[in-house]
Order: structure tokens, then C-alpha cells, then sequence
């Protein structure tokens, strides 16, 4: 019997250490499979972000007109004048020249707002982007609203847009893109038809390293893709394009001969924009105010159907009100002391007390020992 019991005891000991292995192994395949498989494209550094056409740029930056907005209603519509810090830096004197400003948008395709910072604000502008865009906000909820003053601002914008070829472009085979690999792309090749070749335009071509073309979409959108340029701003970089476009010669139209190599896009930046935070600056009433905390997202996407963009930028803007700290004052009549009393309105006192001595005018105190 004892045998028995043994024997039984000893399998379920084995068989408990094999399911203890088998779950363990299982979880691990598992934690491995859901491990996101990263491409050598997303060890790519972070992107930069500017806040204006003027800006200098790096080789991997971005740029929205989001942020251009609310600085333009910041400097226009409340301080009434352009934003000035004690140590005047180039991207607040770039941002004060609103070179960007809603005129280069339709109605559609944005939405901005600014007023007083309220938890009531912050449901109005999650409605309203809601209503408009179908869109939830990735930045509001990264801003303090408990502690708005009556003089305090909240400025924000959101801006979306999506646009679709007339024809899908033809998926290319992987390649490379400088020293990374398998990167996809999608573009115009010998296979390619006809009808896709006409949605899109060239702007001039120089060599295969010194180009630009437009492509065409269904909506009033333009996606304009140049290469060679060596230019310190994206705006110098536009001025460049429009240039070499009015003075080229040679064929507008994609030629049956020519091919077209495009890589797939995809940023989602968050980014602070420390260089304009906590700087004093005054409105034009006197009132002196800092930009508590700015933010600013990026989200853009295309391929060979089309793209999209959705871009936030928000900004909160506090009163500076001056804040002396008084040292305390202790008016303490506890040594010699003099006394006047004067009729209101009369030159001279008609009584004069000049007390060193307070037993004097105190009988019941004495002196110390």
C-alpha cells in the first residue's frame, strides 16, 4: 500500500513539474511573438520640430503651421503686439513675423480657440474637435487647468487633413534609402499606367539628385517632393523650388520614360517648446505675462493610396502679477518714544510727550534690577 502511495505521489510530482515547464515555455513563446518586431527604420533618432518656415533645420526635422496659429492670435488678438523676452531669441522673432497664418487654410481643416483655462474650456474644445474632426486630443491633458487666474489664456489649434490619389501608385519592390535597407516604396515604374503617370507634375530635374515634382490628389491638396536641396530653412527651400520651377525648360509632364521612387512615411512626434517657456513678456496694456508650458504633436502618414496629417499645438499663458514679499514690520512702542497732538488741519501740535522713562507715566511699573 505504501508502495502504491509512493509511486502515485512520485507522478504527480512529475507530471506538476511538466505542466510548471510547459506554461513557463509557453509564456516566454508568447512574450517573444508580441515583442514589437522592429525595422532598421525605427532606429532612426527622433525627429526635430520647428515652429516656423524660418527656422534652421537639421536633416530630420518637421514643421506644422499648428503652433504659427496660436502664437498669431497670442500676439495679435492678446498682447496686441509682437511677443518681446528680456534675451530675444531667433524662433520668437521668426514666430512674431506670422508668416504662416490661416489664410493658407481652408475653414475645414482646422480648429482653434483660446480663452480663459477652465476645465469647462477643455470640455468645449474635446467637443468641439470631437464634432468637427472625429478626433480625441493628445495634449490636453498633459496642461495644469486647476489653477487658471482671471488674466490667465489658453491658446489652442488642432489641424487634419486627408487626401487620396486619383489613381493608386504602383508598389515598388523594397529598397534601400542611404545605408538602410528593406525600406518600402511606392512610385511609377515600366508596369505602370498611364493615368497614374498624369497626377503628377514636374516641377524641374536637374539630375537624379536635383529634382522636384508635384503630386496631385483628389481634394485641393499638393504634395510637392524635392531633393538636392541644401537650403538652411524649409522656407528658403520653397523659395528655391518656385524659383527653379518658373526658370526650367524642359518637360512638365511625367514622360513614359521616366520612373518615380517614393518611400512610405510615418512620424508621430510630441514634442515641448521649451524655447519659448517662462520668458517674461508684456501685452500692450503693461500687463506682464510668461508661456507656462507650449506643446506641439505631428502625426503624418503616405503611401501609395494617399496620406494624412493631424497636428495639436496648445499653449498656456499666465499673468506674471509682481509679488513682494514685505519684511515684516514691528511698530513696537517699548523704548523712548515721542508724542504730538494736533487739531485736523492746524500747522502746529498742541501737545508734545517725549517718554524715555516709563514709570514716569506709568505709576504701577517698576524698574528692573
Amino acid at each position: 500500500m505504501k508502495r502504491n502511495l509512493m509511486i502515485i505521489s512520485m507522478i504527480v510530482i512529475v507530471v506538476s513539474l511538466g505542466v510548471w515547464f510547459y506554461l513557463r515555455n509557453l509564456k516566454t513563446d508568447t512574450e517573444f511573438r508580441q515583442e514589437p518586431q522592429t525595422s532598421s527604420l525605427d532606429k532612426v533618432s527622433k525627429m526635430n520640430i520647428v515652429t516656423s518656415l524660418e527656422d534652421k533645420i537639421s536633416d530630420n526635422t518637421a514643421w506644422c503651421g499648428t503652433f504659427n496659429l496660436i502664437w498669431n492670435d497670442l500676439k495679435n488678438d492678446l498682447a496686441k503686439q509682437d511677443i518681446v523676452f528680456s534675451e530675444q531669441t531667433e524662433v520668437v522673432e521668426n514666430l512674431n513675423k506670422g508668416t504662416f497664418s490661416s489664410l493658407q487654410l481652408s475653414e475645414n481643416s482646422y480648429y482653434k480657440v483660446y480663452g480663459r483655462p477652465s476645465l469647462d474650456l477643455k470640455t468645449e474644445i474635446e467637443k468641439a474637435i470631437q464634432e468637427k474632426f472625429n478626433e480625441t486630443s493628445d495634449i490636453l491633458d498633459d496642461f495644469d487647468w486647476s489653477n487658471g487666474g482671471p488674466k490667465d489664456y489658453f491658446l489652442y489649434c488642432m489641424l487634419k487633413k486627408q487626401f487620396e490619389f486619383p489613381n493608386v501608385f504602383t508598389q515598388l519592390e523594397n529598397g534601400e534609402f542611404g545605408d538602410v535597407k528593406d525600406v518600402k516604396y511606392f512610385g511609377i515604374d515600366e508596369n505602370t499606367e498611364a493615368e497614374v503617370r498624369k497626377q503628377v507634375e514636374v516641377l524641374y530635374y536637374h539630375s537624379k539628385e536635383d529634382f522636384a515634382v508635384k503630386l496631385f490628389t483628389k481634394t485641393n491638396d499638393e504634395v510637392i517632393i524635392s531633393k538636392g536641396n541644401n537650403q538652411e530653412s524649409f522656407g528658403q527651400v520653397y523659395e528655391k523650388i518656385i524659383q527653379e520651377s518658373q526658370d526650367y525648360q524642359g518637360p512638365y509632364d511625367f514622360l513614359e520614360s521616366d520612373s518615380l521612387k517614393i518611400p512610405n512615411l510615418k512620424i508621430d512626434l510630441k514634442e515641448e517648446i521649451k524655447e519659448v517657456e517662462n520668458q517674461p513678456f508684456y501685452f500692450s496694456n503693461g500687463d506682464e505675462y510668461i508661456i507656462e508650458k507650449a506643446l506641439q504633436t505631428i502625426q503624418f502618414e503616405l503611401d501609395k493610396k494617399g496620406g494624412k496629417i493631424k497636428s495639436e499645438a496648445g499653449m498656456m499663458v499666465k499673468e506674471t502679477a509682481m509679488i513682494i514679499e514685505e519684511e515684516p514690520r514691528e511698530f513696537l512702542v517699548d523704548d523712548t518714544f515721542t508724542m504730538f497732538l494736533l487739531e485736523q488741519g492746524k500747522d502746529l501740535p498742541y501737545f508734545a510727550m517725549k517718554v524715555s522713562d516709563i514709570s514716569k507715566v506709568q505709576k504701577d511699573v517698576e524698574h528692573k534690577i
